[in-house]
């Protein structure tokens, strides 16, 4: 048996798997959706990128879990990223759907086209929080009407801090075994940080024919894909 530990990205929280998680479930393994701090029903918690990491050490260390499979969603692949050197041999497989990648001493915001110009203004026009996006920011992504509006109702603002404060690494992520998982109606490519860790052993790239919410759009298919990544550690 493994444990899934799911993170969707920014203003999302455990609820967002709540499609995914039935088939993993039926596979025989046990499954964890995670809520960062700041987000959903922790909206109150005060986070920064830190606090983010340290909530997914935690869950780890606080079920005692074993051959855990870390699966971290577009801007939570920084803070799970780094809790997968965190966490040592309990890891059997790192899991980043579109997702973001950690580079030592840089935050998410750095890793912007523009260095993170536009991210901090909207940060500073909020209260120091990134706004909920409206209905039309999720067009072209495979969703339908019903979707978005489920994602678009269930969001919350995101707390600033955590896009803005670097990431730390304790070692080169190339080590990790590592899928990551591209939306093909988000780009085709991965990004250049993602696309150099892909030159690496450990590091296998699969494909979904969908935008970048697959657990809304695609569920099926992404438990598939979350299970045929784990399959040699399940062995």
């Amino acid at each position: 048996m493994l444990n899934f530990v799911l993170v969707a990205g920014a203003r999302l929280g455990a609820w967002a798997w709540a499609d995914v998680t039935p088939a993993l479930r039926a596979a025989g393994h046990a499954v964890h959706p995670l809520t960062l701090s700041g987000l959903a029903e922790k909206r109150d918690v005060p986070a920064g990128q830190r606090t983010h990491v340290e909530d997914v050490v935690a869950e780890v260390e606080r079920h005692d879990l074993r051959r855990v499979v870390l699966v971290g969603h577009s801007y939570a692949g920084v803070p799970v990223g780094q809790a997968a050197q965190r966490i040592g041999d309990r890891l059997d497989r790192l899991v980043l759907v579109d997702a973001a990648v950690p580079v030592d001493g840089r935050s998410f915001a750095d890793g912007w086209p523009d260095g993170g110009t536009t991210l901090r203004a909207a940060l500073a026009a909020n209260g120091g929080s990134w706004p909920c996006a409206r209905p039309e920011h999720f067009a072209g992504h495979g969703l339908t009407a019903e979707q978005t509006a489920r994602i678009v109702a269930g969001a919350t603002p995101h707390p600033g801090a955590t896009l803005t404060e670097p990431a730390t690494l304790t070692g080169p992520l190339t080590t990790l075994p590592t899928t990551y998982v591209k939306c093909l109606l988000a780009g085709e490519e991965p990004d250049e940080d993602a696309a150099d860790l892909l030159t690496a052993a450990p590091w296998q790239l699969a494909e979904l024919d969908t935008g970048h919410w697959p657990m809304f759009s695609r569920p099926a298919d992404l438990a598939h894909l979350l299970l045929t990544a784990a399959a040699p550690a399940a062995q």
